[in-house]
């Protein structure tokens, strides 16, 4: 897998580097803390073209065999709309956001309302409100 790695700041849009913010939960080293950090690693994961880490953090009930990253887009920014709990105290959450991308030079962007839960204690991605 050939990653994309942002040259400065994080893809998800905190203000942190790509190295210091979600690579370390690419990378293994620890877990969201809260459902919005999850789609925000999440972003940055497709935007790096992490599918392993797309794939351990989906709900097993939904996840899909593989994830085919679509190449010709490049994801750019992130706009989180509303968080409703998701909370560290949370078992639930959901995030609704804003994807903005790159098609070939052309600009686009999707929305979703996502929804997310604890699975032995960790955030995962459970699918689409």
């Amino acid at each position: 897998m050939s990653r994309r790695v942002p040259a400065a700041g994080c893809l998800c849009g905190l203000p942190a580097p790509y190295q210091d913010c979600c690579a370390r939960f690419h990378r293994g080293e620890g877990s969201a803390a809260t459902a919005e950090l999850l789609m925000r690693s999440r972003f940055s994961a497709f935007g790096v073209g992490d599918e392993a880490y797309l794939l351990r953090t989906w709900h097993p009930a939904g996840r899909p065999a593989r994830v085919e990253l679509d190449k010709r887009l490049r994801w750019v920014r992130l706009e989180i709309l509303e968080t409703a709990d998701g909370s560290v105290f949370h078992n639930e959450g959901t995030v609704r956001f804003r994807a903005h991308y790159l098609d070939r030079g052309q600009p686009g962007q999707m929305e979703e309302h996502s929804r997310f839960v604890r699975l032995d204690g960790r955030w995962v991605y459970a699918g689409v409100v």
